[in-house]
């Protein structure tokens, strides 16, 4: 395993993000899609890794996506960051991937902000979608590798300090690793209305926190106060998602 796939377990990334900017920084409009297919051992999605030289998630493990663009929003109302993210999460796939998808095989998955803090603020929307058929092609460049890995078996390396992930991406593999099959994961999203995430991070023993909406701990940012619980501890040792049904 070379070094450039093996940073660690990450955690000093998110350590610094509570470490506050001189300025606040901009937001940008991002989409990403979930590929998924059912594998000889279950369901598996698609997942990149990114140069470990770029800015923003280098030599993460990811979904493929990325910004959108001024095309993307041709022919879009100039409020439907949803139709224009959908259109970049298509466009996005066939560049990073070689993948074809049509808009209309995706469902939107959830929404995710970024804490306040951090440098690069990418405001994104997540897409779910049967994998097409097709082979995955890498350019090498922004995209160092490719895999498909079964939920469970990404998260496993991640504890392992074989991959790196980010919050998100953590959070929706351990979603996604409750469903057998590509249909009962489809069929999961559309029965529920998509859920969106404005992330807090906070120092706790061993490491830190990401919390969301309904955590007690959520509004003062303080993660020992008492009551409901929805965050993922992100330990020097493993993380762990906690929410109180």
């Amino acid at each position: 395993m070379s070094d450039e796939s093996n940073k660690g377990s990450g955690y000093a990334n998110f350590d610094r993000a509570l470490e506050k900017p001189a300025e606040q920084p901009a937001t940008h409009q991002a989409a990403t899609v979930i590929l998924l297919r059912d594998g000889a051992e279950g369901l598996e999605t698609l997942m990149l890794r990114r140069n470990s030289k770029l800015d923003f998630v280098g030599g993460m493990w990811v979904f493929p996506g990325g910004r959108l663009d001024p095309e993307d929003w041709e022919g879009i109302e100039p409020d439907d960051r949803v139709g224009a993210s959908r259109r970049a999460a298509v466009r996005e796939a066939r560049e990073e991937s070689g993948l074809e998808i049509e808009d209309s095989a995706l469902d939107v998955y959830s929404h995710w902000e970024p804490p306040s803090i951090t440098p690069k603020r990418f405001l994104t929307w997540f897409f779910v979608a049967p994998a097409p058929s097709g082979t995955v092609e890498i350019d090498g460049g922004e995209i160092h590798e490719s895999a498909w890995m079964r939920p469970a078996e990404a998260l496993r390396r991640r504890d392992a300090s074989e991959i790196e992930l980010a919050p998100p991406t953590w959070v929706t593999l351990y979603e996604l690793s409750q469903h057998a099959d590509v249909a009962a994961a489809i069929a999961s999203v559309r029965a529920r209305e998509p859920e969106s995430f404005t992330t807090k991070i906070a120092r706790v023993d061993g490491g830190v926190a990401a919390l969301w909406h309904g955590d007690a701990g959520y509004e003062s940012s303080d993660p020992s106060t008492v009551g409901p619980r929805h965050r993922l501890w992100m330990l020097k040792t493993s993380w762990r998602y906690e929410r109180t049904p």
